[in-house]
């Protein structure tokens, strides 16, 4: 796995499911909640990879298996975080590994101005929208939007790039704006919300632990709440 493009987690992953269901299909909510509850969680691509492989055999040795496909991701969880364990343990008292995240060059300069421009230009359209039922919500996302402008400034300096440098600052920003959409967002919104994510995780919530059932529904709300409001998210993850 060595050279992958550490930003493309996502996308590797979906790609990787398609393939092993055998069907391109559109990936679900929940299947985007999971896969950010894994990168939240710090799961190497690779563990999540093998995890995948592990769980689609189990499932084809099931009754379940027989000549249906495997639908989400969440059948997948615990054999992805057994993979991700196994990796960190193997890799206890050996020496460290370069770093793959620090691909300086995993983006061109022209693609990451681009991708600034259009979230800034998604912010301001949100501001706008939100000003008249959300005056201070959209007070607050026009300072994001300054403080991502100002970020932007970086790609235009003679210095080497830092991408895990800009990661960080753009992960701050997504952190302030998943605090601000819980904060305003309707007891209805909510709830709604909350009623989708308990429908879709009813089935799993035997085979799930606590903590992973709480990380998914986390993700899967803000997935939600910043889809209502029209927001992007601003990690490189998500630059594809």
């Amino acid at each position: 796995m060595d050279g992958w493009n550490y930003f493309n987690y996502f996308t590797e992953i979906e790609e990787y499911f398609w393939k092993k269901r055998g069907a391109h299909l559109l990936v679900s909510p929940l299947d985007w909640a999971i896969m950010e509850a894994w990168q939240k969680a710090g799961v190497p691509l690779e563990a999540a990879l093998k995890g995948m492989d592990k769980a689609f055999e189990s499932y084809q040795r099931s009754r379940r298996g027989a000549g249906k496909p495997l639908k989400n991701l969440a059948y997948c969880t615990d054999a992805v975080l057994e993979a991700a364990e196994e990796q960190q343990e193997a890799a206890t008292g050996s020496s460290p590994r370069a770093a793959q995240r620090t691909e300086s060059e995993a983006f061109s300069r022209d693609e990451l101005r681009k991708y600034f421009a259009k979230n800034v230009e998604r912010l301001k359209q949100a501001a706008e929208k939100s000003l008249q039922r959300h005056p201070e919500m959209a007070k607050r996302l026009t300072g994001i939007v300054e403080s991502l402008e100002s970020s932007a400034e970086i790609l235009d300096t003679p210095a080497t790039l830092d991408l895990e440098d800009l990661e960080r600052r753009l992960t701050v920003l997504d952190e302030k704006i998943q605090t601000l959409l819980t904060s305003h967002a309707p007891e209805e919104l909510m709830l709604k919300v909350r009623r989708e994510v308990d429908g879709q995780l009813a089935m799993y919530r035997r085979k799930m632990k606590a903590e992973q059932l709480a990380m998914v529904e986390k993700q899967y709300i803000q997935k939600r709440l910043l889809e209502e409001f029209g927001i992007p998210r601003l990690s490189l993850f998500y630059l594809t």
